[in-house]
């Protein structure tokens, strides 16, 4: 939420490499092969090409013997250790896809390459060892995983649920099995009146979008009425129909989507518990962020709730950073289950970011001691998992052996207090996604998701050659005919960027890649990618991607108010009071009807939240057009390129705008983003919008007399409810207001608790929450000034 940024779900720091190198993309390379079923992506040949820079750390014993294929930098080290059973020696099409796993038929010495394996060396001759039945009442249902009966899942869960105490002891309570918690996963996240709001949300939605409609099919005749009258035609009156419409689109596409959520949605909260686990691969990928960042994200990793010899963590680092792999060193050193490993990037060759890092990780599971894990999962560089997240999340793919991939959402742990960016992509994690996994179109955010093997062999593993390899990876599965889940329970935590640059380069990174998959995808409407989604997912997949390019779109909508109050033109046309008083009737109706559906719509990620997402596609809309434009519509001999966001001049050095002791000056922060960030449209455009309002409103006073005429002058020009204008100038002022007073947060560290002994540090209960700020209060007293006008003109429509 786009290489190692990705599309609107997870931030990256802004230190990494990346984000300098990802300014040029090659989606090309001689040494990769097209696969046939990728359409344009590109996939990694199977045989590595890279080496780690360092030997891989121990997870298994030190006399253990590497199968024929592996390489004599993979030995292992003195420091080794571990006993013969600290991994077991299988590959993942072998191990247990459950802890309730009951062999079908003896499986022979020597393990089948699976038929999709094509190009990889045999697997090692592995003894197998026959699994023991849990201690509670399941069915198990074979599944037939190509040419090996290996992959069986949980059927029927524990009919007695159990309630954990989060602390190591519990998960000795139980043999593996399946507890089933509550029947729905979001039951701590919001719940009581909320949720009976939330239900009549599709209604509302549905009555929302009915008055509007109705009320822009009455703006249009009263317009062509007018000008029957009159005799000339009302082009300010067009022009202004035209913007309503622009602005409305996202809104009623949205609407439309959100009408879906009548379907319930049935997540339950699971806990796998006991010993009997299936094996994972935990892929921590990181490229020049701080090492404390990054540690604590390996640290969080280690301190699962899990059996430590039934999953590894794996440490990709693409920055070859000397002092990380030093620190890796020395945790493996009391954990037998961390790796560390860094490829080679040979320069002038494309290492394709992110996805080349995750494809690199996998294939060198592949020769790690056992081989690779059935699962693999994901996490950020600054992405601290809570202790119980592999428990929580793995028990969604056991229990349905066709779910290829399951994500909790990404939260953060430093963002400002009312979030003036709106960084804290609330709105998408607990509104959205969960809209999106009823319908069965659940999307990869980037992070803590956990992956079936067998189900990103099927499309080649992570397609190169998109700047969203989350969303393409997850998109690709569902066109399979896999299933995507979305488990909504706060299992991570994060970190946003701390200055306005990285913002601005993270967001347009993620709207760059969600459109440039879509063209691959065709945007999901047709193609061999595709043909198995349901009509919902192709809906879902069309709908993203065509509101990134709707940027275009309301930029140059957002020129039009200033325009038409300068020209003198009147906002509204009608033919007689009469029409008048249904406009106004109308707008009041849809104004209120809207207002009660966002109260609604926006309760599981609170009513602000909401709020800050409608003013964020505002004020970040000429940022995402001008990238696109230059992506995806200048030529290259015109300066296009597919990049994110690029400040112009040179920087020497960051703002640091939320550290009291080192920020810079107001002086200087307003020069650097009003110039260098190109904020000075967003002050320009406010203020000639702020002297046209003036300007008309004079107008009224000088042309007019009396006051009804006064009245219905300003209704008709710049005032018409709920006053667009006003909303408008305090989103594109964000910028500007975030120069001049921006947020201050304490210290990263201030926000964790840390143990003494192990190191291992959480985000605080209060750093896991949006406090709320004086900028809130600001623009929620603005939307109840609109509010209260529309309310007023309603009243006063009877008196004329």
């Amino acid at each position: 939420m786009n290489g190692y940024g990705h599309h609107p779900t997870s931030p990256y720091g802004p230190t990494s490499p990346y984000h300098e190198e990802e300014e040029t993309f090659e989606l090309t390379a001689p040494q990769i092969y097209r696969n046939p079923n990728s359409f344009d992506f590109q996939f990694q040949d199977s045989v590595p090409s890279a080496r780690p820079i360092m030997p891989i750390r121990p997870g298994h014993n030190q006399n253990y013997s590497p199968p024929e294929y592996s390489l004599p930098w993979l030995q292992p080290t003195p420091r080794m250790s571990g006993g013969p059973d600290s991994f077991p020696n299988t590959p993942y099409e072998s191990r247990s896809a459950s802890p309730t796993l009951v062999r079908i038929r003896p499986v022979s010495a020597a393990c089948h390459r699976p038929s999709h394996s094509r190009g990889r060396k045999p697997y090692a001759t592995i003894p197998m060892k026959p699994t023991k039945l849990t201690q509670v009442s399941v069915a198990i249902k074979q599944y037939q995983n190509s040419q090996l009966q290996s992959a069986q899942s949980l059927t029927n869960l524990v009919d007695t649920p159990i309630t954990p105490s989060f602390a190591k002891e519990w998960v000795q309570t139980g043999s593996g099995s399946i507890a089933r918690l509550d029947d729905r996963d979001d039951v701590d996240i919001w719940k009581g009146w909320k949720r009976w709001v939330f239900k009549f949300t599709p209604f509302l939605t549905f009555t929302n979008t009915g008055l509007y409609l109705f009320y822009l099919g009455l703006r249009v005749y009263c317009i062509i009425m007018a000008q029957n009258a009159a005799g000339f035609s009302y082009a300010g009156a067009w022009v202004f129909v035209a913007i309503e419409i622009a602005v409305a689109i996202p809104s009623l596409m949205h609407n439309c989507w959100t009408m879906m959520a009548l379907k319930k949605r049935g997540r339950a909260k699971l806990r796998l518990i006991g010993n009997e686990c299936p094996t994972v691969d935990v892929f921590i990928t990181c490229c020049g962020e701080e090492d404390e960042v990054i540690l604590d994200t390996v640290r969080g990793a280690l301190d699962q709730d899990y059996p430590n010899d039934r999953y590894r963590v794996i440490v990709l680092d693409d920055g070859r950073s000397a002092s990380l792999e030093d620190s890796c060193s020395q945790l493996a050193m009391t954990h037998s289950n961390l790796f560390y490993m860094a490829r080679e990037k040979i320069p002038g060759k494309p290492h394709h970011f992110k996805a080349g890092n995750l494809n690199y990780g996998l294939e060198q599971s592949l020769m790690l001691p056992g081989g690779a894990s059935q699962f693999m999962a994901a996490l950020d560089a600054d992405m601290i998992p809570e202790q119980e997240w592999l428990r929580a999340v793995l028990p969604h793919l056991l229990v349905d052996p066709k779910m290829a991939l399951a994500c909790p959402p990404q939260l953060f742990y430093n963002t400002p207090a009312s979030d003036p960016l709106a960084q804290s992509l609330d709105f998408f994690v607990h509104v959205i996604e969960p809209i999106k996994d009823a319908m069965g179109v659940a999307w990869c955010t980037g992070s803590g998701y956990v992956v079936r093997r067998e189900a990103l062999e099927d499309i080649g593993n992570f397609p190169l050659g998109s700047l969203a390899e989350d969303v393409a990876t997850s998109t690709l599965m569902l066109g399979k005919g896999w299933k995507t889940a979305y488990i909504h329970e706060p299992l991570q935590f994060g970190t946003v960027p701390e200055d306005y640059g990285s913002h601005l380069k993270q967001r347009t990174r993620w709207a760059i890649g969600t459109v440039d998959t879509a063209f691959k995808l065709k945007f999901c409407a047709w193609g061999d990618a595709v043909k198995q989604m349901t009509i919902a997912q192709r809906f879902s997949g069309f709908l993203y991607a065509t509101l990134s390019l709707y940027t275009l779109l309301l930029t140059a909508s957002l020129f039009a108010i200033p325009i038409i109050l300068l020209w003198g033109k009147q906002l509204v046309a009608y033919a007689n009071q009469d029409q008048l008083h249904w406009l106004i009737w109308a707008c009041f109706a849809s104004t209120i009807a809207n207002r009660l559906c966002e109260f609604a719509l926006f309760i599981p990620a609170g009513y602000h939240t909401g709020q800050r997402g409608s003013r964020y596609q505002l004020w970040m809309s000429p940022y995402i057009a001008l990238c696109i434009v230059r992506s995806f519509l200048l030529p290259k001999w015109l300066g296009g390129q597919t990049q994110a966001f690029k400040p112009t001049g040179s920087l020497g050095s960051t703002l640091n705008e939320r550290d009291t002791n080192l920020r810079k000056n107001m002086f200087v922060r307003l020069r650097v983003i009003l110039f260098n960030f190109m904020a000075l449209f967003h002050f320009a455009f406010v203020y000639v919008t702020l002297v046209a309002v003036a300007i008309s409103s004079y107008r009224c006073f000088y042309t007019e007399s009396g006051f009804k005429g006064i009245v219905i002058c300003l209704i008709t020009h710049a005032f018409w409810p709920p006053l667009t204008f006003l909303f408008i100038c305090s989103s594109l002022w964000t910028p500007v207001s975030y120069a001049i007073d921006p947020p201050t947060m304490p210290q990263r560290e201030d926000l964790l608790i840390r143990d003494p002994k192990t190191g291992v540090a959480h985000p605080t209960k209060k750093s896991k929450k949006i406090a709320f700020g004086g900028q809130a209060a600001w623009f929620e007293f603005q939307y109840e000034i609109a509010t209260i006008v529309t309310v007023l003109i309603f009243v006063y429509s009877f008196f004329f």
